[in-house]
């Protein structure tokens, strides 16, 4: 099983960097596997820590992708070399085990050695799962089809259109200017399904 997730890091000199990933669990270990090139990998092998936050605010998974809203304010964890959301419900800090080198994909396995609990989680909305999966389709505009890609998100905007709030339309519209702008880079012109709703 795979659950997104946001995992912050700190670079050497301190600096933030917060991105969207999938982390597995095998009992006090989290698995992550980033795709190279990643400023992620980079950091947890400078750092050999980082953090897996966990947040229904799911404008950090669709600014993450869309580059909308990047500055999302963090603090310093409590026992790691490493930041945590500010605003995340709670988080889980990570030392780095063992390294499995991979020219494409390495595996870092990571040992949970803290966790906290911030705020309580009041429970799922459908919009909030719709802007997870907009963004991991986002991410993965270079490799899919365009009519996957539209289908998809004609499927999802049905969510949005009735359960979303304020947070989850504007996270749901910068994903969907995210692929009109792609496909205008791309000199194809977007179809009719993929803009959804601003």
């Amino acid at each position: 099983m795979i659950h997104e997730t946001i995992v912050t890091t700190a670079a050497p000199g301190g600096h933030p960097h917060i991105a969207p990933m999938g982390a597995r669990y095998e009992g006090d270990f989290v698995i992550l596997s980033p795709f190279r090139p990643s400023v992620t990998l980079d950091n947890i092998v400078a750092s050999r820590a980082a953090v897996l936050n966990f947040t229904t605010d799911v404008r950090v998974f669709a600014g993450c992708v869309t580059h909308c809203a990047a500055d999302w304010p963090t603090r310093a964890a409590s026992r790691v070399a490493s930041v945590r959301l500010a605003e995340s419900l709670a988080h889980a800090e990570l030392e780095l085990e063992e390294l499995r080198d991979d020219p494409r994909r390495p595996v870092l396995r990571m040992k949970c050695v803290h966790r906290e609990t911030h705020a309580p989680f009041t429970g799922f909305n459908r919009a909030q799962a719709a802007v997870v999966e907009g963004a991991i389709l986002v991410s993965r505009l270079f490799m899919l089809p365009p009519d996957k890609v539209d289908r998809e998100m004609a499927y999802l905007q049905i969510a949005i259109d009735k359960t979303a709030g304020e947070a989850e339309r504007t996270a749901w519209g910068w994903l969907t200017a995210a692929i009109v702008r792609y496909r205008a880079d791309a000199g194809s012109p977007p179809s009719s399904g993929a803009s959804g709703s601003p």
